[in-house]
């Protein structure tokens, strides 16, 4: 099963993205996602169908699947017009004409229907090239899109007045500038509509901007002398040696082997401060050296890179479709044969009701196809979701699914785990003891804590390896981790050890204050005391979110009087402490029964947890398991944008609501304004071109708009 993922032009409605979604599942693929605004297209293909015969019947549909040899620049075939703008100022030329009767410059040989029939038919061949071709392929795959309406409405005045033109008295059948200024008006609310579209795509485009740039290469000669020379970023490979000079990008994910520097992460998690990266750091393609040179090798490149991962994240995230959408979709399927119903009723009703001549209520249906806009309806979520989710991964939070953002608005209480979550992680020893001196001496306890924890991601375990690294570890024969508990391990002698919390010890000692405790043989060997701090930010983060009367919740392995004391420096309201995961599972499980619950979590033991949770949130530096249990990934390496998470959230779901509003709202006046005379074709064009404007403003608003 291979995952294709394309970009795909020409869609401009929803109604685009669903007649593509429902062609690729005919042809039996899974997965499919398809979102219009970035026209990115991804599904699974199996092997009973080719990629070029997809790409083929996509082009068939009507749109067209840009390859790679058209990204490099090579063999892309000619095309008369590539944009709406283009298209819109060719038919403007032959518009303006037919307009000067309308604006009190009455020029007779103008008057002639032969003259404005000339004048019209390029701008119909034009507007029918796109918006007609557009059409009858939507209506034979059964999911008619806006083109439909427009392509009716530029036909009915055409047809009437080429009718008039051939026929007697053709004064009173003359519409031609009705059919131009529809098509010329609609190319120019397009072209307006893609602008206002794409801002919304902005924030998400920033982050491909370092995908290709130079890279300082080192490679050896003969006689082991170091070369440097350039090459593009996306030649090197993993292994591959480089130089990153003051100043310059980060070319591809690569680990430090020589050097300091300052690095600006800011593409990555909205922190413009720089960090401070020695030997052994990693650091992320993209980032900047703001100060220093180092050496370093590829540890990653093209699609396998953190920012090709974040890209590929926030993608799949804007393809899924919250259930707010659903309700829209459903009408924009339907949207298109219903307003042709009702423009046939307003013809009707006019012409044999409304005692109306029959260009008076031709006139009022067209309006009534034109003005009727299936667009903002399929708009409104995808605009406010892009600037959304472009907002939040520039500040390094990343959403791994739309959903999440509508459940954001019901959340009233947010639980959090304590070790590496509440606490920097970053432990170091406090001190340790001996139970039997004679039998293990300081350097014979240091080893058997090192052999055993080395087994395990804690990262209290971590900070004995790091501390107690020795060069000659125990050998085991098995090891086995216990979550929530520790390590046990056999020695080739049938030796038993464990090291882990005091549930391990219970019985062999009642002093529960220490955080390791090491047992050989079921007898207790000694224990092991850690110190963690609490994360600076920690104390504002629960401040702020209590001020929005959001509850918080410590649920915690650790035991409940460290849990006490972390909860009373930072004002936490409920402690569930010494929990195993099982237990944690099934509180998180019991909380979601009462309402919407958030976890935040970052090790192995909170995976289970996170899955659970309305909405799991794991930080950047946490266990991989944990990171792929979390729907939000928060990227600055602590708790800093769990506030702007949430409240980011919550807006983006308003913003939703209110363009949902004004696309329901906009349909439902425009269309009767329409059908009673008050708008005429051309404005009606203007107006319908102009309303899904109206959406990507609103929705642009939640780049600025205050969500803390």
């Amino acid at each position: 099963m291979e995952t294709v993922n394309w970009k795909v032009e020409g869609m401009s409605c929803t109604n685009c993205a669903l007649t593509i979604h429902k062609y690729l599942e005919e042809k039996g693929l899974q997965e499919v996602k398809v979102n219009f605004i970035g026209g990115d297209v991804s599904f699974n293909i199996n092997g009973n169908i080719s990629k070029p015969e997809i790409e083929k019947g996509i082009d068939k549909l009507g749109y067209h699947v840009i390859t790679g040899e058209e990204n490099s620049g090579k063999a892309k075939s000619r095309k008369l017009f590539t944009n709406h703008l283009q298209r819109f100022l060719f038919c403007l030329v032959f518009t303006l004409p037919l307009l000067f009767d309308m604006v009190g410059l009455h020029i007779m040989w103008l008057m002639n229907g032969y003259v404005q029939l000339a004048l019209t038919i390029p701008v119909f061949v034009v507007g029918m090239g796109f918006f007609g071709k557009s059409a009858i392929k939507s209506l034979l795959k059964g999911i008619p899109n806006m083109n439909v309406l427009i392509a009716l409405g530029a036909i009915a005045s055409f047809g009437y007045s080429l009718y008039g033109t051939i026929t007697v008295n053709p004064q009173l059948y003359m519409f031609y500038e009705t059919t131009a200024t529809i098509i010329t008006l609609i190319f120019f609310g397009n072209y307006i509509e893609e602008r206002a579209v794409a801002a919304t795509q902005a924030a998400i485009k920033k982050l491909t901007v370092t995908q290709k740039i130079m890279a300082n290469m080192i490679a050896y000669d003969d006689q082991h002398e170091e070369h440097i020379f350039p090459v593009e970023s996306t030649n090197l490979h993993v292994g591959d040696l480089i130089v990153i000079k003051n100043g310059e990008y980060v070319p591809m994910d690569c680990k430090i082997l020589d050097g300091e520097a300052s690095v600006n992460e800011a593409i990555i998690t909205g922190e413009s401060l720089p960090v401070e990266k020695k030997k052994n750091d990693i650091l992320i393609g993209g980032s900047i050296l703001e100060n220093g040179t180092i050496k370093a090798y590829v540890t990653a490149v093209g699609q396998n890179t953190v920012l090709s991962n974040i890209l590929k994240m926030v993608k799949e995230a804007q393809a899924e479709k919250p259930p707010v959408q659903q309700l829209a979709d459903k009408i924009s399927v339907v949207f298109v044969p219903v307003v042709v119903s009702i423009a046939v009723i307003t013809f009707l009703a006019n012409y044999f009701i409304a005692d109306q001549n029959f260009s008076a209520s031709l006139l009022r249906s067209i309006a009534v196809l034109v003005i009727a806009c299936p667009c903002a309806m399929g708009l409104a979520t995808p605009a406010a979701i892009a600037v959304g989710l472009g907002r939040a991964a520039r500040n390094g939070v990343l959403f791994k699914n739309a959903k999440s953002l509508e459940v954001f608005k019901d959340i009233k209480q947010v639980v959090f785990d304590k070790t590496g979550t509440l606490t920097t992680g970053a432990f170091k020893i406090a001190g340790f003891k001996i139970i039997d001196e004679l039998q293990f001496g300081v350097d014979d306890f240091k080893r058997l804590a090192y052999s055993l924890e080395r087994y395990s991601n804690h990262p209290i375990a971590k900070c004995i390896i790091k501390e107690w690294k020795v060069k000659k570890a125990v050998a085991w024969v098995k090891t086995e981790e216990i979550k929530g508990i520790g390590i046990k391990a056999i020695d080739k002698d049938g030796s038993t050890y464990a090291a882990g919390s005091f549930k391990i010890a219970e019985g062999l000692t009642n002093d529960h204050s220490h955080n390791i405790y090491i047992i050989k043989n079921n007898k207790l060997v000694g224990w092991v005391d850690v110190k963690d701090d609490i994360r600076p930010e920690a104390k504002q983060v629960i401040d702020s979110l209590h001020k929005k009367g959001i509850k918080t919740i410590l649920l915690s392995g650790d035991k409940k009087e460290k849990c006490d004391a972390v909860a009373k420096q930072l004002g936490i309201d409920i402690i569930i402490a010494e929990q195993t995961p099982q237990q944690k599972l099934e509180t998180i499980a019991a909380l979601n029964k009462e309402q919407p619950t958030v976890m935040v979590g970052d090790g192995i033991n909170d995976a289970p947890a996170l899955a659970k949770a309305a909405v799991g949130i794991s930080l950047s530096d946490a266990s991989h398991i944990a990171m792929q249990s979390a729907q939000v990934v928060l990227m600055n390496y602590g708790l800093k944008n769990l506030p702007l998470s949430l409240g980011l959230g919550r807006q983006t779901y308003i913003t939703i609501k209110q363009n949902l509003f004004w696309a329901f709202a906009y349909n439902i006046v425009a269309i009767p304004v329409a059908a009673l005379g008050f708008l005429n074709p051309a404005f009606a064009a203007l107006a319908m071109g102009f309303s899904d404007v109206v959406l990507a403003i609103n929705s642009l608003r939640l780049k600025w708009r205050r969500v803390v």
